[in-house]
């Protein structure tokens, strides 16, 4: 499967004799550095160029073309190599484009001998950069790994390569330049199409549903169809050779290597006058998690919709009797013997019939997308899935992370027995507020404050545990502030697997280390980010994802933790770093409005069913529920337990 990856974003190499492939709108230099293990280019024998297009275990092309492969052996390189850098530069001259911001942004592949694709870079946002730093491979813990770069530089190839330590940059750019025009620009064959099951492209379209506040919808989308009388749209794309206005073309408008997205699965025949029968994966979309993936969002928005127009019915038929009654009873003939009383009842029945109407078609709806509904559960992968799904059962760590992870269900008033997916996008963009307070939901009214604590931090160990599911071994850390160490033994299954990253916190002296390490990292990492030296991290530093789950706030924070965690939550998601509170915002009350912006950059989510995510898009209040193991099984402790092991042996 390929992985198309966003700048910073690495990916493992599963083997080390690959071409990696350029496309660009118009003809560009590209070649590679040899660095050592701090990055270091060593000298001009360490640089692939037209100039000197060999090296040990490198090959690069010659001249300036839109297309290039350039070979790479890994295993015959240099002993002190530990990274190679693609490098990719606009060739000078007359009428030729000065700046990356004028072409089409240019598309790097990491592919096998066979053509097949394992890692995709588009390397997006470039401006009056003239050169950049593609993509990088390079050699962690005995393993290699490529990362998306796309670091440009204004000033081109000179500040480039003096930027990788290169002596005399300025020369040997322009000694390099010179090279390329003496060449004349050039293409080569595309390379073969990836077959379609094994490609992973991932849409730009909102999450699944999107978390953005407490709302669950974008604020623009399809407009409410009449009341009752449409029924549920098809999803089924139109054939890839006609539509109707005329033939679509699916290639990548900035890519020439592209292949058209793969047909959706094909439906069995349904019976004259009946809906087609539900398959999983009928969407569109690269891969089948793709598909899920855009399926999950349209049932969602079928189900918003279907009950959209049923309320609307109800409303307009209700509405409509008011208003025949009004007009009965403004006539005072209306008033004398049973006139009166016969419209009210002719009014009334016509209700009843709007509405009885409005019923049959919701009813429909909700059966099609209960069908659906059993069709997807099952085909879901881990990260979409619930805790109760078989697919646990098979359970293996990734060596990539999914699109999405599931972190609830979504339900209506009208479709109790229903439930959509709640799916944010992964890496996590925003925090995630467990609210342990008492809410206005039956559920809260019937469960105790201590209750409701224990199951709020029961639903973030959960979280938890599925984020290290999801995640590379690796690549995803768990760190703990429980000041009074009141959810010991809701933390029990964290702990004894072995997946944190130390022991709970806890004490005052406990809560500022940790606060004090993970602020550090994020300052670190965005002082790297802006300066463009991510080589210049500290070797200890862990630049996986991290996640800080905090217990029990504000006791044991004083007013610098506040502020360190309030940092976190602003700062944190851009540098991977997130926080999972628990927490009643009633106890952090005499902080007043100063905790208001903590509050509202975290997604809030309940420990019961509760309906607090707001719909604006049709006005719903949609039902949050938390995911949790069946009782009695052990499948969280198992996933753990496999995680751990992973860790342990040192796979990604």
């Amino acid at each position: 499967m390929t992985a198309e990856l966003v700048r910073g974003q690495n990916h493992t190499l599963p083997q080390t004799r690959l071409e990696i492939r350029v496309s660009a709108g118009s003809p560009v230099v590209a070649g590679a550095t040899l660095g050592d293990e701090r990055g270091t280019v060593r000298g001009a024998e360490w640089i692939a160029h037209p100039g000197s297009h060999r090296l040990p275990g490198l090959e690069v092309s010659r001249q300036a073309a839109a297309d290039h492969r350039l070979a790479v052996d890994l295993d015959a390189l240099p002993d002190a190599v530990h990274r190679v850098t693609v490098l990719l530069a606009l060739p000078t001259g007359a009428g030729r484009p000065a700046r990356f911001g004028a072409v089409a942004a240019p598309f790097v592949a990491v592919t096998g001998l066979d053509g097949a694709e394992i890692a995709t870079f588009t390397l997006t946002g470039l401006d009056t950069e003239s050169a950049v730093s593609a993509l990088e491979l390079y050699r962690r813990q005995g393993v290699w790994k490529v990362r998306a770069v796309g670091q440009g530089y204004a000033a081109g190839l000179a500040e480039m390569l003096a930027d990788q330590g290169v002596a005399e940059a300025a020369e040997l750019a322009a000694s390099i330049q010179e090279a390329v025009a003496s060449g004349l620009a050039r293409s080569v064959t595309p390379p073969p199409r990836t077959p379609d099951s094994e490609r992973a492209r991932h849409p730009a379209v909102p999450a699944v549903p999107a978390a953005t506040g407490e709302d669950v919808r974008p604020p623009a989308g399809p407009q409410v169809p009449e009341p009752a009388t449409e029924p549920l749209r098809d999803r089924t794309p139109p054939p890839p050779d006609v539509a109707p206005g005329g033939p679509i073309d699916y290639a990548h408008p900035r890519r020439q290597t592209s292949a058209p997205p793969p047909p959706p699965p094909a439906a069995p025949p349904a019976a004259p006058g009946q809906p087609a029968q539900p398959v999983a994966g009928d969407a569109t979309g690269w891969s089948m998690d793709e598909r899920l993936y855009n399926q999950i969002w349209g049932m969602f928005e079928d189900l918003a919709r279907a009950v959209a127009a049923y309320r609307s019915a109800v409303d307009f038929a209700e509405s409509r009797m008011d208003q025949e009654l009004d007009r009965t009873l403004s006539d005072p003939r209306s008033r004398i013997g049973g006139t009166g009383d016969r419209a009210r009842e002719a009014a009334r029945a016509k209700r009843d019939e709007l509405t009885g109407r409005a019923r049959e078609a919701l009813e429909r709806d909700l059966a099609q997308l209960a069908a659906e509904s059993a069709v997807v559960e099952p085909a879901l992968p881990a990260a979409y899935a619930g805790w109760d799904n078989p697919v646990w059962h098979g359970y293996r760590v990734p060596m990539e992370i999914p699109m999405a992870l599931r972190v609830g269900d979504l339900r209506l008033p009208e479709s109790a027995d229903l439930r959509i997916p709640l799916l944010v996008r992964l890496p996590l963009e925003r925090g995630i507020w467990v609210d342990s307070g008492r809410t206005a939901s039956e559920a809260a009214a019937a469960t105790s404050g201590d209750q409701l604590r224990e199951l709020a931090m029961e639903t973030a160990v959960a979280l938890a545990a599925r984020l290290l599911a999801v995640y590379p071994a690796d690549e995803f850390s768990v760190h703990v502030i429980d000041p009074a160490g009141a959810a010991a033994g809701t933390l029990a299954p964290l702990v004894r697997s072995g997946v944190l990253a130390g022991p709970p916190a806890a004490g005052a002296e406990g809560v500022s280390a940790v606060l004090a390490h993970l602020t550090r990292r994020v300052d670190l990492v965005q002082m790297a980010v802006r300066a463009g030296a991510a080589d210049a991290l500290p070797p200890d530093l862990d630049t996986g994802e991290q996640l800080l789950i905090v217990n029990d706030f504000p006791h044991g924070f004083d007013d610098r933790a506040v502020t360190q965690l309030r940092y976190l939550a602003d700062e944190g998601p851009s540098v991977g770093v997130h926080l999972l509170m628990v927490a009643d915002r009633e106890d952090a009350r005499t902080y007043g409005p100063v905790l208001d912006p903590l509050w509202r950059s975290l997604l809030r989510i309940t420990p019961v069913a509760d309906d607090h995510l707001a719909d604006p898009w049709v006005g719903h209040a949609w039902t949050y529920e938390p995911l949790r193991a069946p009782g009695g099984s052990n499948v969280l402790e198992q996933v753990l337990a496999l995680v751990a092991a992973a860790r342990r042996a040192g796979y990604r």
